[in-house]
């Protein structure tokens, strides 16, 4: 791989490496750094890129870095949305009652299993189709699908009985 390659997946691929790990890990500075680890071992190793499966190899690979990073680290997952309203005339009711329902969420999205967690944050925060979703996780389009549809249900249920 040539220098010139490497340039063009790095530029191409480190966002979407980067919000992946994102997803799993809710730390952005994490994220940052397992997404240059991922490409620092994909230019050390000089992996064959084989019709263009470049995508599903950086996603293994990144993967298989938080897992090894996380296992170091024994860190609990965080996921902090930082929702901060900046509406003037709030008041101090609305702001308790909003700051009830932002906690009330991220506990509920925490909860939620990692594979169903990932899809939606996938879905809501970056706006992915379902089609984007499957070919980044190389799963189904059905299996988005169910996960998106029981990640729904659970906070749905979790938001309800808040």
């Amino acid at each position: 791989m040539t220098r010139e390659q490497f340039k063009d997946i790095f530029d191409k691929h480190f966002d979407e490496v980067r919000n992946y790990i994102y997803y799993r890990s809710g730390d952005t500075e994490l994220a940052t750094d397992i997404a240059q680890d991922t490409f620092i071992k994909l230019w050390e190793k000089q992996f064959d890129i084989v019709n263009g499966k470049i995508k599903g190899l950086l996603f293994k690979i990144a993967g298989d870095l938080f897992i090894s990073s996380y296992r170091k680290q024994k860190t609990a997952m965080n996921f902090q949305l930082n929702m901060k309203p900046e509406t003037p005339g709030i008041t101090p009711e609305e702001q308790l009652q909003f700051n009830e329902l932002q906690a009330t969420y991220n506990k509920a999205l925490g909860n939620l299993p990692e594979k169903q967690r990932v899809v939606f944050l996938m879905s809501r925060l970056e706006e992915l189709k379902y089609r984007e979703i499957a070919e980044r996780l190389e799963i189904s389009i059905k299996a988005v699908e169910k996960r998106m549809k029981n990640a729904l249900e659970y906070l749905r249920q979790a938001m309800n009985y808040a």
